[in-house]
């Protein structure tokens, strides 16, 4: 699959989301995990890389088979209201 670098960069910013699940970015992109971590380790710097890696294993927001609990999106509370 060729990706446009606006699907790269919208990857990488979902990938980084703590409430964004791997799921998410497959449904969209159709991507894996194993994937996605290849699109990570391929564009960003390895430091960057590291620390993402630090970040996202075993957060149980990112993966979905961890979840114990439905996480809903973020919602401030003056959104989609008219004025």
């Amino acid at each position: 699959m060729k990706l446009s670098e606006a699907d790269i960069s919208r990857i990488i910013e979902m990938a980084w989301e703590d409430r964004t699940p791997f799921d998410a970015i497959n449904s969209q992109y159709n991507l894996t995990h194993d994937e996605v971590v290849k699109v990570m380790r391929n564009h960003l710097k390895r430091s960057s890389f590291k620390l993402w890696r630090e970040r996202v294993r075993g957060r149980k927001t990112k993966h979905t088979e961890l979840r114990s609990f439905d996480v809903g999106r973020h919602h401030s509370y003056d959104q989609n209201k008219l004025k």
